[in-house]
């Protein structure tokens, strides 16, 4: 067993019958997709699951999971989801798999997020290894970019996988990748928030409850109180 496979079934702990679980989208997220089907089959359990993306959701619908759409829920038990970069105070990057708004949606109505992954996703400072995604509406998008782009070192609007067009998020939106100089993560957020256009944004602050990440086949625990 990878250090990918150790962690999604190391989730599998925090998993509770009689419960709504979040799905969160990537290769770390789809190993515990996986690794929750085979526990709900082999204990019968009663487990209704979200997505964050359409990825997830047929991912969900191949695994015979008990899939539900997001409008028919408030509140979800767990949300478990893999993340591009995790600080050791719990501070968050995701958005490489697009669909930021589905995945803050998720991740604020879960009573418990927990953060999956590699010791590989461990930076000092959020947007280290990877820019900062920022989904916005289409409608005037190169004014949202212009605004964004009086703060940021770089900003660029993300192509898709193929390269000939731009990227669209599941809820038809497109997505900035930036880069910025800052000092204050929470200032940074504040002030991409109420910029106009801007869906959701990539950072996750004071979100996440526990974040779990292996190394050399061995299970490590961040949290809050840590």
């Amino acid at each position: 067993m990878n250090d990918k496979e150790l962690v999604a079934h190391e989730a599998l702990k925090y998993v509770k019958n009689n419960s709504i679980i979040g799905l969160g989208t990537g290769s770390t997220a789809n190993l515990f997709i996986q690794a929750l089907a085979q526990k709900i089959k082999k204990e019968s359990l009663d487990i209704k699951v979200v997505a964050s993306s359409t990825v997830s959701q047929i991912k969900a619908i191949e695994s015979r999971l008990n899939y539900i759409s997001l409008d028919q829920i408030d509140t979800i038990d767990l949300y478990v989801d893999g993340a591009d970069e995790v600080t050791h105070n719990l501070e968050v990057l995701k958005g490489r798999g697009y669909d930021l708004l589905r995945e803050k949606l998720l991740a604020r109505a879960s009573k418990q997020f927990i953060v999956i992954g590699d010791q590989s996703k461990i930076v000092t400072k959020i947007g280290e290894k990877f820019p900062i995604p920022i989904e916005i509406s289409p409608i005037a998008w190169k004014i949202t970019q212009n605004l964004i782009g009086k703060i940021a070192v770089n900003c660029i609007l993300r192509p898709n996988t193929a390269g000939d067009a731009f990227a669209i998020t599941s809820d038809g939106n497109y997505v900035l990748d930036c880069q910025f100089n800052y000092t204050n993560l929470k200032d940074l957020s504040d002030v991409i928030a109420k910029t106009p256009g801007v869906i959701e944004y990539g950072i996750f602050q004071n979100i996440a409850n526990i974040a779990l990440i292996a190394e050399n086949n061995r299970v490590s625990t961040i949290t809050l109180e840590a």
